[in-house]
């Protein structure tokens, strides 16, 4: 097979407000890869945002505190690449092409349309269908070898690949023939999560932690003040017995395995090491160091967060580099695609193929 450059892409969508599982499963996670030897891209999805309705002011609004919120954090804007993806036009019209690869078969397969269809799916919008075909081009459109991803998103990431070796198949002849070996798109590989990948509600450990929850107190928003995120987790649901000594004693437990699992990504640490620690302590004695915890690695974040949406033509600005930045390595992939699916460019294009 052809051999690719390493990089990374992922993205987050503008919905809501973003909370403690975001960060743990997804933004302290790209702050960790700036140090791999990879370009990263980080891509504020707002074209994904719009397959439900959304309220166009209060979109600008979370486009731009979902980029304040990986500055917060430490992505360093310099070194990756962070834009928001309805400024870089190549990823929609790549999702046309794939639209012609991917199988109806392999969409009326995936779970996440039927869960957030419901039983109203004749009303979903095309988008909301057709969501995975446009992830993959999210992914592709940079020939990304690594995507970070949570539970959720396996099975698009599933289809990625699986357009990414029908493409390679269906024109191989091609690909060849345009000097690019035997294939063209890289089989993306994942990047599976930490301890705290999947980050449950603070009122149910069944559930995720979610924007969409009716009650505050079942998340930790990043945008929370201090008092906020400590009155939280000390309000969090917990069981009457003490911690287990053994990661085995949570299986039973959601709401404590859930409280260890947050230390643990927080600190950057095992379970193992939590419960070496605590194994034993009631929760009335873990609760306030979990808080502490959380109070020290958050707040600073809430803090520069307000900061920076309070000067909208900075991360304005920011877009605007990462998205030019983006758009040059995205145009180069599209139009190497339009002459390899046999299109006609205007301007100059590859040697014609004899």
């Amino acid at each position: 097979m052809a051999a690719f450059t390493e990089l990374v892409f992922s993205g987050v969508q503008p919905t809501g407000n973003l909370h403690l599982g975001n960060y743990l499963g997804a933004v302290k996670r790209f702050v960790e890869m700036q140090e791999r030897d990879a370009q990263c891209l980080y891509c504020v999805v707002d074209l994904h945002a719009i397959t439900v309705w959304q309220d166009p002011e209060a979109l600008r609004g979370q486009i731009r505190e979902v980029t304040a919120a990986f500055l917060a954090a430490g992505i360093d804007p310099k070194r990756s690449i962070v834009f928001n993806q309805s400024q870089v036009p190549q990823h929609a019209e790549l999702a046309w092409v794939f639209n012609c690869v991917a199988r109806l078969g392999w969409l009326n397969r995936m779970t996440q349309f039927k869960e957030k269809a419901g039983k109203d799916r004749e009303n979903a919008s095309i988008g909301l269908y057709d969501y995975p075909v446009l992830m993959a081009a999210d992914i592709l459109a940079y020939r990304a070898t690594h995507v970070p991803v949570g539970e959720d998103q396996k099975q698009h990431l599933e289809l990625t690949r699986d357009i990414a070796q029908k493409f390679n198949t269906d024109f191989a002849g091609s690909i060849a023939a345009h000097g690019h070996g035997d294939a063209f798109f890289p089989i993306t590989e994942p990047l599976i999560g930490g301890p705290a990948a999947r980050v449950m509600s603070l009122r149910d450990g069944t559930k995720k932690m979610s924007k969409s929850d009716p009650s505050d107190n079942s998340r930790i928003n990043l945008t929370d003040e201090a008092d906020a995120i400590a009155q939280k987790i000390r309000r969090a649901k917990t069981d009457p017995e003490p911690l287990p000594s053994e990661v085995a004693g949570l299986k039973e437990r959601p709401e404590a395995d859930n409280l260890v699992g947050i230390y643990a990504a927080l600190a950057g640490i095992t379970r193992e090491e939590v419960l070496r620690d605590y194994g034993g302590a009631q929760f009335s004695a873990f609760k306030p160091a979990l808080a502490d915890l959380a109070v020290t690695s958050l707040a600073p974040i809430a803090g520069e967060m307000r900061r920076l949406t309070a000067d909208p033509g900075h991360i304005d600005a920011v877009l605007a580099d990462g998205s030019a930045r983006a758009e040059t390595i995205a145009a180069q992939t599209l139009d190497a695609v339009k002459d390899i699916v046999g299109f006609v460019r205007r301007g100059p294009s590859l040697q014609a193929v004899r």
